[in-house]
């Protein structure tokens, strides 16, 4: 089976390494543009993007699929790149491209995307963010048919893992990148023998994962306790949950909800390890801190460095 893959961050990078690893023939790989990182800002590769260069599968960088977008010359190159190519099937995982008609009907088999949420539920762009935001108990991965909708396409498999109460998006991510690697193998095992079957998703239980915002990461002392810590969690790595001291930024990442109540923002306890403030209902407990420029550090060390916090209010 002639495998064609189109994935650009660190989660689609797992995958294309399983495929390689279990020895399907990969002829080529769409990925998005180098883009501009680090302190130099220098254009660097996606690491899906080196992969493929190390091991020397032919890469597509098109800024956009449509051929009649607005880069129609980097389409026509994709789509006669893909055409040479003559893939079965187009396996695509967190690309961040939107696959026009032509590339769903171009390969034999289609097009199976590989997606972090047990669908229908977190439909979108953020499904391991929300899932923790919204206090989700398990999420998981599914292989999907791709169709022209945003993720409404027919299921092949479904398998799910439990979200702990110290998962962070971090953590889950990683659990789903493997566990996508190797269902993404499986499902295409099972295809080559022709018993993949389809299962049309539910109309009921839609929810959409919205593309995370970085000003969603300013923590709302007014919110309850539980709601704050799931979104401290879910913000981790990004955008990183804030809060203001002194008018500076101090990012919180790590905390527990706690039973204290009090004046939403209030500093309660400020001694030792402990470190608490008080939310719409309940309390946090901040475990982890950065301040801008700086070293994440316990609650002690931060304490040390801001003697006076007990009776203070943070955020505006």
């Amino acid at each position: 089976m002639r495998v064609a893959f189109a994935g650009t961050p660190e989660f689609a990078l797992v995958a294309l390494r399983s495929l390689h690893a279990a020895r399907f023939e990969i002829p080529l790989v769409l990925t998005q543009p180098d883009r501009p990182a680090g302190r130099g800002m220098k254009l660097q590769a996606s690491p899906v993007k080196a992969f493929a260069q190390e091991h020397g599968i032919s890469v597509v960088q098109p800024r956009s699929l449509r051929l009649d977008g607005k880069y129609p010359d980097d389409a026509a190159a994709a789509r006669e790149a893909l055409q040479s190519a003559k893939p079965d099937v187009l396996v695509v995982a967190a690309y961040g491209l939107l696959l026009p008609s032509w590339v769903l009907e171009l390969p034999r088999l289609g097009c199976l995307n590989i997606h972090g949420s047990l669908l229908p539920r977190w439909r979108g762009a953020a499904p391991i963010h929300r899932a923790i935001e919204a206090g989700d108990a398990r999420t998981g991965v599914t292989i999907m048919q791709m169709d022209a909708g945003l993720d409404t396409g027919d299921m092949l498999l479904v398998e799910s893992i439990a979200i702990g109460p110290q998962d962070t998006t971090a953590t889950v991510h990683d659990k789903l990148a493997a566990l996508g690697g190797r269902l993404i193998v499986e499902a295409l095992e099972i295809a080559a023998c022709g018993t993949l079957k389809r299962t049309p998703q539910s109309e009921e239980g839609v929810t959409y994962a919205h593309k995370v915002d970085k000003a969603e990461g300013q923590i709302d002392w007014s919110q309850p306790a539980q709601v704050i810590e799931r979104r401290i969690r879910a913000f981790d790595p990004f955008p990183g949950a804030s809060t203001s001291l002194d008018g500076e930024q101090v990012k919180v990442w790590k905390a527990l909800a706690g039973s204290t109540n009090g004046s939403p923002g209030e500093v309660v306890h400020a001694s030792g390890d402990l470190l608490a403030v008080t939310c719409g209902t309940g309390s946090v407990q901040l475990l982890e801190l950065q301040k801008a420029g700086g070293k994440r550090v316990t609650a002690r060390q931060f304490l040390q460095a801001h003697p006076d916090l007990l009776g203070r209010r943070l955020g505006t």
